[in-house]
């Protein structure tokens, strides 16, 4: 399955620019690593405090996935 559109669905939605978002996928070996573009104000709020908003994300996209290939996901300052 591939995750890229629901990841950039829930980003934007807890984004004040969703418009500046971007996500672009790159693959290393047999993992994608998801870069997670927006501006330097909504940074913080995908990273979430201790980071615990990136980790939910992380969390439910791993769900979607069923174990299905290994991924990464970068917040791009």
């Amino acid at each position: 399955m591939d995750i890229k559109e629901p990841l950039e669905f829930v980003v934007k939605s807890i984004c004040k620019d969703p418009e500046l978002v971007r996500v672009q996928e790159k693959f290393e070996g047999k993992k994608i690593i998801y870069e997670i573009f927006a501006s330097d104000d909504d940074i913080g709020q995908i990273i979430g405090k201790d980071g615990r908003t990136i980790k939910s994300i992380d969390l439910t996209l791993r769900s979607l996935k069923n174990g299905e290939g290994d991924f990464e996901l970068k917040v791009i300052r």
